[in-house]
């Protein structure tokens, strides 16, 4: 049976290690995040990679995004090639948005082929980024739900699909805006969406 933990009302912080420590020692856990609930793990570990394909039953050919603590990492593991990228992530991260970048040679070749792009998100969600501020690596990070179904907005979602599958499960309520995030792409300095979220082209114009 996974580990659940019920941070509701507050992180626990003897738990909050525990997390940690699982996620240090190649487990998965799912994780609430303000769009909808997350499945991570570290992105430097292929074993990892492998079992979140595995239990999402996610065709290998479809890249998995990652998730930061903050704006200062992303330049680790991608290329930040244009102002209007700049701009979009100065003003929208963190938040409900996931940007496709230019990734840095050597890193993600497992879970981003044949694509030379990776998604970035960092999230705006207190539990989670608690997590990935004790964390010295990113987290792939697709949404908890068995590919094709749609993205679980409350743990009640996600127990029967997960449960035994995964090491913890953490429940942080229903999530605040309970669709994925927006995916933007700058493609010759134009603002493209590959999926609607909650920020809109129209939000990102207005904005930058």
């Amino acid at each position: 049976m996974s580990n659940y933990y019920n941070w509701k009302e507050s992180i626990n912080e003897n738990e909050l290690s525990e997390v940690i420590n699982i996620l240090k020692n190649n487990g998965i856990i799912i994780f609430p995040t303000e769009t909808v609930y997350g499945i991570g793990g570290n992105a430097l570990c292929d074993e990892v990679i492998d079992k979140i394909y595995e239990v999402k039953q996610r065709p290998r050919e479809k890249a998995l995004n990652i998730m930061l603590a903050s704006i200062d990492d992303i330049e680790k593991y991608a290329e930040i090639t244009s102002e209007l990228e700049r701009k979009i992530i100065k003003n929208f991260m963190p938040g409900p948005i996931t940007i496709i970048l230019k990734k840095k040679q050597n890193f993600g070749n497992s879970f981003t082929l044949p694509n030379d792009t990776i998604g970035i998100r960092i999230p705006d969600n207190k539990i989670i980024n608690s997590i990935l501020k004790k964390l010295d690596f990113p987290i792939i990070a697709p949404s908890a739900n068995i590919s094709g179904n749609p993205s679980a907005v409350e743990v009640s979602d996600i127990i029967k699909d997960f449960d035994n599958k995964v090491d913890a499960i953490i429940d942080g309520g229903r999530a605040n805006i309970g669709i994925s995030s927006t995916i933007v792409q700058v493609i010759n300095n134009e603002i493209k969406i590959l999926r609607q979220g909650e920020i809109t082209k129209e939000d990102i114009l207005k904005k930058i």
